[in-house]
Parts: C-alpha cells; structure tokens; sequence
C-alpha cells in the first residue's frame, strides 16, 4: 500500500520548517559577526527558555535527563557549531556536515540495543564517510579540517542529546525543549565567560544591533518553538516515515541559502561531497521503508 500525499498545508507547514533550520546557518553567520560563538549560543537558549518556561509544563521526565539534553545540545551542538562557524567553515557546508548525526544516533541506538549493523547501514555509512573524506582532501577557507573536526564533534552532541530525548520517552517535544534550555543557558554563560571574557562578552551584547537580536530571535523562536512545536505536530498526524525523510532538504536550503544570500560558491567538489552525504543520508532514511513495502507487498 502506498503512503498517503500529505495534504497541501501540511507539505508546506513541512516544507516551511526544513527551510527555516537550512537558511538557519545562514543566520548564524550574520550574527557571529557580531557576537562571540558562545554568548551567541548561551543566549539563543536564554530566549529559547524564557518566557515559553513560564506557559508550558515541566515534561514528565527526570531533571538529569533535562540535563544530559540541555548540556549535550546547547554546549556539545551548538557551542561547537558556533564556535567552528566563526571562520573555520562555511554555512553551506556546515549545514551538510552536521547531518552525519544521523549515524552517530544509530550507532548510540546499536550500542544501548545490542542491535547489529546491517548491510544497508554500512553501504549508507560508507557513502557519507566518502563524502567527509572527499571534504578532507579538499579543505580550504571554506572547510578546515578544525572545522570539519568542530562540525563533526557538534554532530555528536546532537546524536547524544537524540539519544537522550529518545529515553524520555513520549513527550511534548516542544515543552522539552524549552525546559532542557534551563540547563544549556547557564553552563554556555559560564564558558564564555572563561573562553571569552567579559568584555568581549559585554561589548557583544552592547554592540548588537536590531539585526543581530533579530537573528538571536530566528534561532530561539523560529528555529526551535516554530520548527520544534511544527515538526512534532506535523509527526503526531502522519507516519514517521512520511515526515522524517524531508529533513534531508536541510542541507540542500543550507547550501543554497549560503550561496545565494552569503555568495557561497558551488565548486564541483562541494556538490560531489553532498551527493555523497546526502546519498548516504537518504539510504540510511528511506532503505527501511521501502523494505517494508516490499515486504507488504510480497505477503499480500
């Protein structure tokens, strides 16, 4: 049986949300020309908790677990894409790299589940591996191997915190978020501050313009209450299947968005890269569900 289109407002409500976390990495880079990469993160969460915090509900799950997502994310993701993106790698490129959490996620989920690999996952391993590699041979201004190393790192606390979040079990993924940023904010101030310093913290926030706050905003409340609160509403009426593949456009609006807004080239290597990630990516994706209807088929 085939899987139902998804109703034309829903596509788009999707479609509006893997564009706001593609073009994202194009805002991060307009306001890390203004703001140090850790006050940038450390207030991205501050505003990601307040005021939401005040009108949402503590989520039926342990503070440590709050914590382990708060830290892994706000510190192990974000802070070390921030970090990498201030000069030692590109948005575009960025914004595909950090999509190898995919199979730091798996690779957790074998670990914790004594699953094995399978065939497919190591094929998808593979072609992504191919990709970074054909990255590394091609490092320049626009992927240092710093930054390809700070991309990958942040993928790995993205994949840690989906690890995490995975063991809450169900819950309201938005008003997780929210109360997790009560346990990013505090320990990314307190980074800065040693990394930093205060006046570079200070001078940051005091030189900011409506721009920049505006940015700050874009990550709090586009990309994480309207892209969070979507996605999670969009997967509670349509099968996982349906909605997780077309979070592989990411790194497609990333790429275009920084070529188009940031003047980004798209040399030849670049594009061979991402077919590689993203091949890998979507076989990782859509493999089990195509064996599935298979499957289906092949019983009926």
């Amino acid at each position: 049986m085939s899987r139902p289109a998804l109703p034309p407002l829903h596509a788009l409500l999707a479609l509006s949300v893997v564009a706001v976390w593609g073009t994202n990495f194009v805002v991060i880079r307009w306001a890390l020309d203004d703001l140090p990469p850790l006050t940038f993160a450390a207030l991205r969460f501050t505003f990601a908790l307040l005021p939401a915090v005040f009108f949402l509900k503590k989520p039926d799950v342990p503070w440590r677990n709050l914590a382990a997502y708060g830290v892994l994310i706000g510190v192990g993701q974000f802070g070390l894409l921030y970090i990498a993106m201030t000069q030692w790698i590109s948005p575009g490129l960025a914004s595909l790299v950090v999509q190898v959490q995919a199979f730091f996620t798996v690779g957790f989920a074998m670990m914790l589940a004594g699953e094995k690999i399978r065939r497919f996952q190591v094929a998808a391993l593979g072609l992504a591996a191919a990709g970074l590699a054909w990255l590394m041979a091609h490092t320049s201004a626009d992927a240092t191997p710093l930054g390809l190393a700070l991309v990958v790192g942040a993928a790995l606390g993205w994949a840690g915190g989906n690890t995490v979040a995975r063991a809450a079990g169900p819950v309201n993924m938005l008003s997780y978020v929210v109360w997790s940023s009560l346990f990013a904010a505090p320990p990314l101030f307190g980074l800065a501050l040693a990394f930093e310093g205060w006046p570079a913290v200070r001078e940051g926030i005091v030189q900011a313009d409506l721009g920049t706050w505006a940015c700050v905003l874009w990550q709090s409340v586009g990309n994480t209450i309207f892209g969070y609160a979507s996605w999670a509403w969009l997967l509670a009426r349509h099968p996982a299947a349906t909605i997780a593949p077309l979070s592989l456009l990411v790194p497609v609006f990333g790429m275009g968005a920084s070529a188009a807004l940031l003047g980004e080239p798209l040399a030849a290597w670049k594009l061979t890269a991402a077919v590689l990630v993203l091949g890998g990516l979507a076989l990782n994706t859509l493999y089990p569900a195509w064996e599935r209807r298979r499957t289906a088929t092949r019983g009926a």
